[in-house]
């Protein structure tokens, strides 16, 4: 893509980044945690292991987009370094779970938030209003969508900061210690611990957002690894902080498997008439959330359709730059989300294929400096070969409890990546 054509500056790298971490999430995975895990330090290592195994990620996924700056993002990287069949599989899944049905929890997420104003509004019924909305936002025009991103997403900042800050300064804490006893090191190697970072990995997707429309940031070589490094450290700190402050201001008990955690804790803090206020404006800020999925999602739907005849009606673009095919397919998917799953079940099956994609994308790091180890790499991911190789073995501890404790979720994870990567040989076009 020639340089004319691109238009994302490093603050809107750095506002995708953070918008597609920060989101449902963070306001929705304490109380499932909380289920298995009663320690107030095991919860907060949590959130941070989490963050550090984004931050190895994003430092390795830095590298790959950096030695290889095009849109497409697993697609375009694993298709060019492994096979088309394993790029178009994770193009697929990255399109349709990896960016659908995120969107999708998020629209659910903001139709919970806002429900202690407007009970009588069905859930499911204003998250298809919200998909919709943001979906012809963005097919609509290229610059109200890239607007409303930056704008968003200081909203959002600007809302957890001050709900931080107000809960840091909160009277009535809770009696509980974030120091850590000897049991509490025992939880942090337990299968409970591993299958609940499948929550914070979830809550943590969106580190890799810059890299799939690499083709439209200004200077790709310089921006990319400051917007995924900037995003990540900021949005592991924001975490860390906020779980903190949920913790600090409300009884673990009435957070046990409840969705609405920022509502449930605004209670507590400012009382009921404040928190439906406070509720209302979380729900505004996961409007940024779904926004960014719904921008990035149809980029590698069109990444897709220029590689490959049969489908090649999916790369087609207005004037504006827009695919409004690619759009039009997005939003059916996520429709058929909202309709057929729960929120936990879409939340699990997500996580799972996240991970499972990101550790392949890592491996090929690996496999691309021993192939081919005079590319040129503007740069080249820090603690080399430790960093890529321990996000390798903590995804793959992770995966390995979930499958043992959550097989039904899992099987379905890898029997969606097992049938993308049967499409390929359905829509390749013969030689």
């Amino acid at each position: 893509m020639s340089e004319k054509n691109r238009h994302l500056s490093l603050f809107a790298a750095v506002s995708l980044v953070i918008s597609s971490m920060v989101g449902t999430g963070v306001f929705t995975s304490l109380g499932y945690q909380l289920v298995d895990i009663q320690s107030v330090f095991a919860i907060l290592m949590l959130w941070l292991i989490g963050g550090v195994i984004s931050l190895f990620g994003a430092l390795s996924y830095c590298e790959l987009a950096s030695a290889l700056p095009k849109s497409g993002g697993e697609y375009y990287l694993l298709s060019r370094i492994l096979h088309p069949s394993i790029g178009l599989s994770a193009g697929l899944v990255s399109a349709t779970v990896g960016f659908s049905a995120p969107a999708v929890l998020a629209a659910i997420a903001l139709a919970s938030y806002l429900n202690p104003i407007v009970p009588f509004f069905n859930v499911k019924i204003v998250a298809i209003f919200v998909i919709l909305a943001m979906n012809l936002m963005h097919a609509y025009s290229l610059d109200t969508g890239k607007s409303f991103q930056v704008w968003s997403t200081l909203l959002k900042l600007l809302i957890i900061f001050s709900f931080v800050s107000i809960g840091l300064l909160y009277d009535d804490k809770q009696n509980i210690s974030f120091i850590p006893k000897s049991e509490d090191f025992e939880i942090l190697f337990s299968p409970e611990f591993a299958v609940n970072l499948v929550w914070v990995s979830y809550a943590y997707a969106g580190w890799n957002s810059s890299i799939y429309v690499v083709g439209e940031i200004i200077q790709p070589n310089k921006n990319i690894f400051r917007s995924i490094l900037i995003g990540t450290l900021i949005v592991t700190a924001l975490y860390v902080l906020l779980n903190y402050v949920f913790l600090l201001i409300s009884p673990k008990d009435v957070l046990i498997g409840k969705i609405e955690i920022g509502y449930i804790s605004s209670i507590n803090l400012f009382g009921f008439k404040t928190a439906k206020v406070v509720s209302f404006f979380i729900g505004l800020l996961l409007l940024s959330t779904v926004s960014s999925y719904v921008y990035i999602g149809p980029r590698i739907i069109q990444a897709i359709g220029k590689d490959y005849e049969k489908i090649n009606f999916l790369s087609k673009v207005n004037k504006q730059g827009v695919p409004l095919n690619a759009f039009s397919l997005q939003l059916f998917i996520s429709l058929i989300f909202i309709i057929s799953s729960t929120f936990e079940e879409v939340m699990l099956y997500t996580g799972i294929i996240l991970i499972i994609t990101t550790s392949i994308t890592v491996c090929s790091l690996i496999y691309l400096r021993i192939k081919e180890p005079n590319l040129n790499r503007v740069y080249k991911v820090w603690g080399y070969p430790f960093t890529p190789i321990i996000f390798i073995a903590l995804n793959t501890w992770i995966l390995y409890y979930t499958t043992k404790l959550q097989p039904f979720e899992s099987l379905i994870g890898v029997c969606l990546i097992v049938i993308s990567l049967g499409l390929y040989f359905l829509i390749k076009t013969e030689t």
